[in-house]
């Protein structure tokens, strides 16, 4: 019989997507085989302790991170004191961090240091992929299609306001300001005059000191779901009927206005583009495992635009990721199982990687 693999599940974090996080793991968790795995909970708190906790199979996911919440800061992976002792490794770490720390690098960086295999994409790509501003750079550097946009720091803004909202106002109105290092939809705002532009600015500084701002566009919100490393699995492309305005953080997780369609009502050879270009997307920020990548497609002239790349996805049984591999013939389980095995085929991988080298000096 073989051995379960121990997985570390890897949830909450310190960013505005804490709550998102918790419902993504829940779900994780609940389809995770247990003839397979043995699920190890690691809630890591809004104020950054993580702690290890125990499921039994019992205590409801949402509040595992609120039970056990110590006031000292802890690493429970790596002994901080001397004589002290860590907890063991898991076999695999799932990370299931939205947002900050567990989609910008860090996690990763982390993870890279334990030697340990751990899913969805490295270092590199999720710090590229989680700042909106540069993503959108290197696909215009690739020859990609993206809506014309501004990007700003707050050091900027705040050193010549007016010059930089007349640079804004050249792309025309509606604008959309979003905060480059957020997800969820959390920060962002359509603005539709100038008089409520700055303040709009300021609020997304709030969240983030890089924000950046779109051309308002009527557009189709269309979405593919990505698998694999270097070619990818690109799953049919589904559409998200917009309720609000936009896609809002409320009528992603909250509301009911929105819907979803799998497969979308467009021609086959505009899918077979948005795959493509989804492929093109993901390879170009050296992107591994998953990423959901969306579209938007201008509704006068069918012009495509990439939109941006989630390299963690939502999980819930309502998101957009698993729903299009699930029409695309891969189960929940099975989509888990496949980002498990891609984990420990690149840990494998690196592992065979030259670490050393002799350089024949003699050093004083």
């Amino acid at each position: 019989m073989t051995k379960r693999r121990s997985v570390g599940l890897i949830f909450g974090g310190e960013s505005p997507e804490h709550e998102v996080s918790i419902v993504t793991a829940r779900s994780i968790a609940q389809h995770l085989d247990p003839v397979k795995y043995d699920v190890i909970p690691i809630g890591v708190a809004r104020n950054g302790v993580w702690t290890v906790l125990n499921l039994n199979g019992k205590t409801p996911f949402d509040r595992l991170v609120a039970q056990e919440r110590p006031e000292k800061s802890t690493h429970p992976f790596l002994p901080l004191e001397k004589g002290s002792e860590a907890t063991p490794l898991p076999d695999i770490f799932f990370n299931a961090i939205h947002g900050a720390s567990g989609e910008d690098g860090q996690l990763q960086g982390y993870l890279q240091l334990l030697h340990r295999p751990y899913t969805g994409a490295g270092l590199l790509a999720m710090a590229a992929g989680m700042d909106k501003w540069i993503t959108k750079r290197i696909w215009q550097s690739e020859g990609l299609p993206v809506v014309p946009f501004v990007g700003l720091t707050e050091e900027r803004w705040q050193q010549n306001p007016q010059e930089n909202l007349s640079a804004i106002e050249v792309l025309g109105y509606p604008l959309f300001v979003k905060p480059a290092n957020l997800g969820s939809s959390i920060g962002i705002e359509k603005v539709k005059k100038t008089s409520d532009l700055s303040a709009a600015l300021v609020r997304a500084f709030t969240y983030d000191r890089r924000v950046l701002v779109e051309q308002g566009l009527s557009v189709r919100e269309l979405e593919v779901a990505v698998l694999g490393g270097e070619a990818p699995f690109v799953s049919v492309v589904g559409e998200v009927l917009v309720g609000e305005e936009f896609y809002t953080f409320h009528d992603k997780y909250v509301g009911k206005k929105s819907t979803t369609q799998i497969p979308a009502a467009i021609p086959a050879l505009v899918s077979d583009q948005i795959r493509h270009q989804a492929q093109l997307a993901f390879r170009a920020l050296d992107a591994y495992g998953m990423a959901r990548v969306d579209f938007f497609m201008e509704t006068t002239s069918g012009k495509l635009f990439l939109n941006e790349i989630n390299l963690i996805p939502g999980f819930t049984a309502i998101s957009m990721y698993p729903k299009l591999m699930e029409a695309s013939g891969l189960s929940y389980a099975a989509l888990l199982d496949r980002l498990i095995d891609l984990a420990l085929d690149r840990h494998a991988k690196e592992l065979k990687k030259n670490r050393g080298f002799e350089s024949g000096h003699t050093w004083a």
